[in-house]
């Protein structure tokens, strides 16, 4: 089970990226994906979480309304929409999955899921 983020750079305040996350040998159908992140000299913080069965998905409040997951099983693939991008939004962003997973909300621990990206990196400039 391997995933793969893609679609970090350089944005300004107030901007929007779409971050991808793709898997190479297992299909999107029913997978369980987390969004993280983690700045420089911070605990890494779920950003939210997606559950494709019923496309259910649940943010972390510092990005609540600003933040959104959908999936893509045609191009299998679950993408992180970031609107609204602030400074504090800086940092190295990573998927993680569950696979197979057939529950209708979210992994409930980071244990559980099976595979990490290696991350890639927002920058929000002022």
């Amino acid at each position: 089970v391997q995933v793969v983020e893609s679609g970090g750079g350089l944005v300004q305040s107030g901007g929007s990226l779409r971050l991808s996350c793709e898997a190479s040998d297992f299909t999107m159908d029913y997978v369980a994906i987390g969004w993280f992140r983690q700045a420089p000299g911070k605990l890494r913080e779920e950003v939210g979480c997606f559950s494709s069965r019923d496309g259910f998905a649940h943010y972390a409040d510092s990005v609540k309304g600003r933040f959104t997951i959908s999936g893509d099983n045609a191009k299998n693939a679950v993408y992180l929409q970031m609107d609204s991008l602030k400074p504090e939004d800086t940092a190295v962003y990573s998927c993680a999955a569950r696979y197979p997973w057939y529950g209708s909300s979210c992994v409930d621990e980071e244990y559980e899921y099976d595979s990490w990206g290696q991350g890639t990196q927002v920058t929000v400039s002022s």
